[in-house]
């Protein structure tokens, strides 16, 4: 199973979803956002499957958005699949790690938050640009990063576009360990692949007690960030940022 921009792949009851699009640095459209969906809703009801694992194939995990191809004229379809991509997240009901192999962007570095847990190579990093885009905070993360991180740091992520390195992710708590393209194949993936032999059933009761208020304001915080987004999308000042992001985006 796979789409244009992703790949899925099983090591026993671990599932992969690779984000497949190295040209523009696994950067996410509609498309992307349908497939990985469509592989969440799938591995949630799929019985050899224990633990799914999110990452980017090459040297970035994701871009975030990708500008480059939107099209105003559908944006409410756009907007409409990143929504059930974040909903697939938040209501996952099995283990979900995310491997930030490199950098992470935008609405990619928020849907990390949502994951159970994350390991970061050590030249990644977490920019979420949303004020620089005229836009505002997405993917649940006015819950998730203050609660993670703290007000303080939160509040310079969202609002004040600072790039979260890998060490500072981890002296912060958004991820669990920092590893090295070596500790990758070596550490990280057979690790995640153990955690996979663990009992299903024992895992998903425990993180629906870690998780079910959790959900519930996850999810609030996602309908509101969505109106909120959805009226400052169709303005002008939204279209202007895009473009200037764009020349920026290209140097990365």
């Amino acid at each position: 199973m796979a789409g244009k921009r992703i790949k899925v792949t099983n090591k026993g009851a671990l599932r992969i979803i690779t984000t497949h699009n190295q040209q523009k640095k696994n950067a996410w459209n509609k498309e992307c956002y349908d497939d990985i969906n469509n592989a969440l809703c799938a591995a949630a009801v799929d019985d050899t499957v224990n633990v799914v694992a999110i990452t980017g194939a090459g040297d970035f995990f994701s871009s975030g958005n990708d500008l480059s191809s939107m099209d105003m004229d559908n944006i409410d379809e756009l907007r409409d699949s990143a929504q059930k991509m974040l909903i697939a997240h938040i209501k996952f009901p099995k283990l979900l790690i995310a491997v930030v192999n490199g950098p992470c962007i935008g609405i990619a570095a928020t849907i990390v938050a949502l994951c159970d847990v994350v390991y970061a190579a050590n030249i990644a990093y977490f920019y979420a640009p949303f004020t620089q885009l005229g836009i505002c905070i997405e993917g649940a993360a006015s819950y998730s990063f203050p609660k993670i991180l703290g007000p303080s740091k939160a509040a310079e992520v969202l609002l004040l576009n600072h790039k979260l390195t890998a060490d500072e992710a981890l002296k912060f708590k958004l991820v669990s360990e920092v590893f090295t393209p070596t500790d990758l194949q070596t550490t990280i993936w057979p690790r995640i692949e153990s955690f996979s032999k663990l009992p299903r059933n024992s895992i998903m009761v425990g993180k629906k007690l870690l998780r079910n208020i959790e959900s519930d304001k996850l999810e609030r915080a996602r309908k509101e960030e969505a109106v909120a987004l959805f009226k400052l999308i169709d303005s002008g000042e939204f279209k202007n940022a895009a473009l200037q992001f764009l020349n920026r985006k290209s140097k990365l």
